[in-house]
């Protein structure tokens, strides 16, 4: 479905309505607090019927603006790991168009949406290893510290590290494969790389050595670790590399268009990933997909869709640039929806 219409008409609060149907903050990542409408009653809810008959609810909770709830075909369930295994959605939005200068920090929250839409308990380990983390910090700025406390924490962080690491690993490979086997065609082909000391140590040791030496790693540099406030190991140092695979050149020197390109070109790789192992293909939201795209790329990310047979949703200011697309076309005025007719 295509929806077009004027700056500010509402495009992108639709996508991202539909985006807090799975877990996570929705595509732009913002606190629950900020999505109940401006100068309403307060509070927020999303809910979906689909063809399948399977039904989604979320919405916040009533006294916790930082939280919200979920209900499963009208039942809470019991982790919002279920409704994630019942739907996955993958988004790409103008503010992603910094992912190759962005920061490592962004880089890795793009990695771990990749590996959640597949795998939803990755989030929970990552928050365990925060959580413990920050514990640990807490911990070795008192003087003295429990020292088996220290270690206790350090046990738990190294757990989650490595479960985490583990299925970065896992999914980079997986999508490299995807790509390489031509799912983002036409689109360039890119490879992806993991910059990370425990990824490293994975590649050529069992999971449970890496856990010891990444415990004994932790253990020796607790001195340092108080002073700076922060630990040196962990999936908080990791950084993604992505590299044009024709060109062997990393992707942060290309072009802004061919930059576009390729970002598409691993949304759709990841979204083929996810068909074909779920056998259900995911939600895919496209915030203004066709800016920094020649006419040539246009047709090429239409026929991509289509082929691809995905559950897309695609937003523009112009529908005159989606000529061309055979998906339903809406246009969105002062935060009302109507059918274009004739398009």
């Amino acid at each position: 479905m295509v929806f077009a219409g004027p700056n500010g008409a509402g495009k992108t609060n639709l996508l991202e309505a539909a985006s807090l149907l799975v877990p996570g903050r929705g595509l732009r990542g913002a606190r629950f607090a900020e999505l109940a409408r401006q100068s309403g009653a307060g509070g927020w809810a999303v809910a979906a019927r689909f063809d399948n008959g399977l039904e989604i609810g979320t919405g916040a909770v009533e006294n916790a603006p930082e939280r919200r709830e979920f209900r499963l075909n009208g039942v809470k369930p019991r982790a919002q790991a279920e409704v994630a295994e019942q739907l996955s959605a993958v988004w790409l939005t103008p503010q992603m168009d910094r992912l190759f200068t962005d920061t490592a920090s962004g880089r890795r929250k793009f990695l771990d949406r990749l590996v959640v839409a597949l795998e939803p308990h990755h989030a929970r380990e990552i928050a365990a290893f925060e959580s413990a983390s920050a514990q640990r910090n807490r911990l070795l700025a008192e003087a003295p510290y429990d020292a088996a406390w220290a270690a206790a924490l350090e046990d738990a962080m190294a757990r989650h590290a490595v479960a985490a690491t583990a299925a970065r690993v896992a999914l980079i490979a997986r999508l490299n494969a995807t790509i390489s086997a031509g799912a983002a065609d036409p689109f360039p082909r890119v490879a992806l790389g993991l910059i990370c000391s425990i990824g490293q140590r994975l590649e050529r040791a069992p999971a449970l050595d890496v856990e010891d030496w990444l415990r004994a790693a932790l253990a020796a540099s607790r001195t340092v670790d108080a002073v700076v406030k922060s630990s040196g190991y962990g999936p908080q140092k990791a950084d993604m590399l992505i590299t044009d695979e024709a060109a062997r050149r990393p992707a942060a020197l290309s072009s802004t268009g061919q930059q576009k390109a390729m970002l598409i070109g691993i949304v759709l790789g990841h979204a083929a990933m996810i068909a074909t192992a779920r056998g259900v293909a995911p939600l895919l939201l496209l915030d203004e997909p066709l800016v920094h795209l020649d006419a040539q790329r246009r047709a090429a990310l239409f026929a991509a869709l289509e082929k691809a047979d995905l559950p897309a949703w695609l937003t523009g200011t112009d529908i005159e640039t989606f000529s061309g697309f055979a998906a339903a076309p809406y246009h969105l005025r002062d935060g009302m929806l109507e059918t274009l007719q004739g398009f």
